[in-house]
């Protein structure tokens, strides 16, 4: 797995009617709990693309540099050791406006906030337990795609 960059812009501007790719990840709560089949049909009954996907385990060090964006956040540590406590599966997705997308997809942080119907109002645990990752920009979609995959294994699928 690559190198993650700190990104601090934030791109919610994609043109309509063009393709993006995302990445998702489904973290290790709903993995262990045997979730992930239904957020996968979610995100394709939702009009997403799956073009790569890989069940992993995260190493402290991996989770580390893919969440280095918040190590100085209070929350770093517990997250570290979540994302590593059992396999999460990265998948890129590609849509249309895939990023704001995904985001309306998955819906909030806190499942107690998330818009009934989303990925976490229906199988998040908790704030941290949340089921799925959503990439939040184009810059980091692209960085965090490539932390997970390389050119070859995204595959281009035509129609």
């Amino acid at each position: 797995m690559g190198n993650l960059a700190r990104a601090d812009t934030h791109n919610p501007e994609e043109r309509e009617g063009e393709m993006n790719r995302t990445l998702a990840i489904v973290k290790p709560d709903a993995v262990g709990s045997g979730k992930a089949g239904k957020i996968l049909a979610h995100l394709e009954k939702a009009g997403f693309t799956i073009k790569a996907m890989k069940m992993t385990r995260l190493t402290q060090l991996q989770a580390g540099r893919f969440y280095e964006v918040h190590r100085e956040r209070p929350f770093f540590d517990s997250l570290l050791a979540f994302m590593t406590s059992g396999p999460c599966l990265p998948v890129v997705l590609e849509a249309e406006g895939a990023i704001p997308r995904l985001r309306e997809t998955i819906g909030a942080t806190d499942p107690v906030e998330a818009a009934p119907g989303t990925i976490r109002a229906l199988y998040a645990e908790n704030k941290e337990r949340n089921a799925i990752h959503g990439s939040d920009s184009d810059e980091n979609a692209a960085r965090e795609i490539a932390f997970f995959f390389s050119d070859q294994e995204v595959l281009e699928l035509s129609g």
